[in-house]
């Protein structure tokens, strides 16, 4: 399907593009049942005035949310989560334990990035990140189901991409919400075939065997659909989840035959984006490389520098 701004989907469910980065590389979800809300991961801080917009376009005011949902804390999913708070006065925001401590206190979150991209830059692409009042945060459970006027959502803990991720199950929808632990799948990249996934590999937790686990427990809740955070639904789970598992596989070979490269990094960067152009062309996509290049830029610099953490903190596996 074609998605825009707002798209709404089924089960009242809507996709909403952040414009964190380009257009549909990040979407938050709005759940709505029976005139009570909840997010799904929020987009940084300028993608606030977006998410509230979507509350007014579905006939809904700020005070009709009673979830934020955050799947972890990597900031294009949660760095505007402080902010969009301020606004929803009956909203709780459910948040992994690993996770919680650094939205009560971003100290850490803001160094890190600052570390990464610099001050100037960070400021440009996540603004200021607000903390989140204690009181407002549900520690999220393993296994545990949450109340959305009366539609059951049940958080599941899923390691792989990150140590502070969880996916929801949503039965109502037949679909999981699953952060970056189901991969990514942008919808410029539809072909006849379908769908074209692939795993997010970005630092500092990436692991490749918990990866595929995750995987597993995500097709365990039998869904139909699944959610992603980058670009939104996807269906044929199986042969999607197959996907995950060969490209795991893949990237782990290749971390481990550029461990030893002088330029490690440019040696990882070379291998993914060969690897995922030849999965793409077999997949029918029809641009060149260039546009394939256009799209895949971002992933392919954060998944190499993921592998890349991966060999450390493994140096057994050479």
């Amino acid at each position: 399907m074609s998605y825009a701004g707002l798209t709404r989907l089924d089960d009242g469910i809507a996709a909403i593009d952040t414009e964190y980065a380009r257009p549909l590389q990040d979407a938050s979800h709005l759940i709505v049942e029976s005139g009570r809300a909840a997010f799904v991961d929020t987009g940084v801080n300028d993608s606030v005035p977006l998410l509230l917009d979507a509350l007014v376009a579905h006939d809904l005011d700020a005070a009709d949310v009673d979830f934020v949902f955050l799947t972890h804390i990597h900031l294009d999913h949660a760095g505007g989560a402080g902010r969009l708070m301020q606004s929803l006065p009956n909203a709780t925001c459910v948040i992994h334990p690993r996770g919680a401590p650094h939205m009560v206190d971003p100290a850490k979150i803001i160094a890190g990035t600052e570390a990464v991209y610099g001050v100037e830059q960070s400021r440009k692409m996540y603004g200021t990140i607000e903390p989140i009042d204690e009181k407002r945060i549900d520690i999220a459970v393993d296994g545990a189901w949450h109340d959305l006027n009366g539609r059951a959502m049940q958080t599941i803990f899923t390691e792989g991409h990150a140590r502070h991720h969880y996916v929801l199950n949503d039965p109502t929808s037949q679909g999981v919400f699953t952060g970056d632990s189901f991969g990514v799948s942008y919808r410029e990249l539809d072909t006849a075939n379908g769908e074209f996934i692939f795993p997010t590999s970005t630092p500092i937790d990436f692991d490749p065997e918990a990866a595929h686990v995750s995987c597993d427990t995500i097709l365990a809740c039998e869904p139909r659909y699944a959610y992603l955070t980058h670009y939104s639904r996807v269906s044929n789970l199986e042969k999607l989840a197959g996907d995950m598992h060969e490209c795991l596989d893949a990237y782990k070979r290749m971390a481990i035959d550029c461990a030893n490269e002088k330029n490690r990094q440019q040696a990882i960067e070379d291998r993914m984006f060969e690897f995922l152009a030849g999965r793409l062309k077999a997949h029918g996509f029809a641009g060149d490389r260039d546009s394939m290049y256009a799209v895949l830029k971002i992933d392919v610099v954060l998944n190499s520098q993921g592998l890349g953490v991966w060999l450390d903190r493994n140096p057994g596996v050479r």
